[in-house]
């Protein structure tokens, strides 16, 4: 099996849960991510046959850190996150796409490469952007939706990266032919591209193929949109995807044993958002005046931080092993946390940036699995308040608790790795 996820640390770690289950089967598992990750993939039993997205650093610009090219260009763009969903889809969105489809145009004759020595049984992509060699080499074709779903785009459902409600469709008009006005000069000659190299057109607007055979998407069937926009027999749900190859953590005594009345909290604003180190800072200070103590994962830009008293943490955390222990999650919204957070069954506090975060935070509170915060906006007591007020809504813990069960119960990452294991071996039969 040949992995391709996108360089983020979130469908690389889908990707990894799911590939580490078929490795302990026995099957020989490739990873083509982006060139940063080498050396952090082959240690978890991975063979590692990675592609540039962009000419490599000179060689006096030192090794990079895993998804660094994406961490440099949050940062750079982090302004932009302070506009409406309506103003980024030309500040960030559009960026964002051309990025993505230039690191596809820039590896396809490496792709190619990988996938005629590997010769795989069947080839997944965890990406946004279609990789044309996936689907010309011969090999079943899997694509994995490691974002909230409303990637896979209906009528009766909002739009992608909007954050605009499923109950009121007033915005959605406008939305949409913003989006098409901003996207469609970049869509159209990535479209003509990836059909010259051999693969099939793409749907309109859409830049990424679905797979005639299988389709995975990660997202709670509690928090899911299942009702507004039914899917056909090749799309499977997975309601969550936790990885089991995360290292184990033991928490300071100053968390552990905690004065009573004192919840643990997790703050993460992943890997990408942490790099706003302005925002970082004044969550930090605004959370060191509650009684309440804190884990927090401070990112990569972690030297820039100092955590208060009542906060523990690091640059990287083990994210899975600390959601059992907490009681709350203040997050960004991105897709892998969320949907962490209710296999765990713990509330949120979503704090969106970009991308698919808005449409997270916003289905986390219309679904009242949690409230949804102005990420810039927030008044100090604001944040303290939701706080309190989900920590001491019992009603919403019992109803996560059940919530929780029945997603562990499924076990999306098993349920992956037996669809996909099930293609190859029927490509090979």
């Amino acid at each position: 099996m040949l992995f391709l996820p996108e360089s983020a640390y979130g469908p690389t770690n889908n990707c990894a849960g799911i590939g580490d289950v078929l490795r302990r089967r026995g099957h020989r598992v490739i990873f083509a991510a982006e060139a940063s990750w080498r050396g952090r993939l082959a240690p978890l039993g991975f063979e590692e046959a990675l592609v540039d997205l962009a000419p490599p650093a000179g060689e006096g610009d030192g090794e990079q850190d895993a998804g660094q090219f994406w961490k440099e260009f949050i940062r750079q763009t982090a302004p932009e996150f302070r506009k409406p969903t309506l103003r980024q889809l030309e500040a960030f969105i559009r960026p964002t796409f051309e990025a993505l489809v230039d690191g596809a145009r820039y590896c396809e004759p490496r792709l190619r490469t990988v996938l005629a020595d590997a010769a795989p049984d069947v080839v997944v992509e965890d990406n946004v952007v279609a990789f044309p060699a996936l689907l010309t080499a011969g090999a079943p074709f899997v694509r994995i939706v490691s974002c909230n779903p409303l990637e896979i785009p209906g009528p009766d459902i909002a739009p992608a990266f909007s954050g605009l409600p499923a109950e009121d469709r007033s915005e959605w008009s406008a939305f949409r032919t913003e989006a098409e006005r901003v996207l469609r000069p970049v869509w159209e000659p990535f479209n003509t591209w990836v059909r010259e190299q051999g693969a099939p057109p793409l749907p309109d607007l859409q830049f990424v193929h679905s797979s005639p055979e299988l389709n995975l998407y990660v997202y709670p069937e509690a928090l899911d949109y299942t009702d507004r926009r039914p899917l056909d027999h090749t799309w499977q749900r997975l309601d969550s995807s936790v990885r089991h190859t995360d290292a184990h953590v033991a928490l300071p005594d100053a968390l552990t044993d905690r004065p009573a009345g004192s919840a643990l909290v997790y703050l993460s604003l992943g890997s990408l958002g942490s790099a706003d180190v302005d925002l970082m800072k004044r969550l930090i200070s605004v959370l060191a005046d509650t009684k309440h103590r804190f884990v927090v994962s401070m990112g990569p830009c972690h030297t820039e931080l100092e955590l208060a008293e009542n906060m523990w943490g690091a640059e990287f955390l083990p994210q899975t092993r600390i959601l059992p222990m907490v009681d709350l999650v203040i997050t960004h919204g991105g897709n892998n946390t969320t949907t962490e957070a209710i296999h765990f069954g713990k509330p949120m506090i979503v704090l969106p940036l970009f991308w698919d975060q808005y449409d997270n935070a916003q289905r986390v509170a219309e679904t009242g699995y949690g409230e949804r915060l102005d990420t810039y906006r927030f008044a100090d007591h604001e944040l303290a308040a939701s706080i309190e007020r989900l920590l001491g809504d019992r009603s919403l813990r019992d109803r996560l608790d059940r919530v929780s069960a029945q997603v562990q119960a499924r076990d999306g990452v098993i349920r992956a790795a037996d669809q996909i294991e099930h293609l190859a071996r029927r490509s090979r039969s």
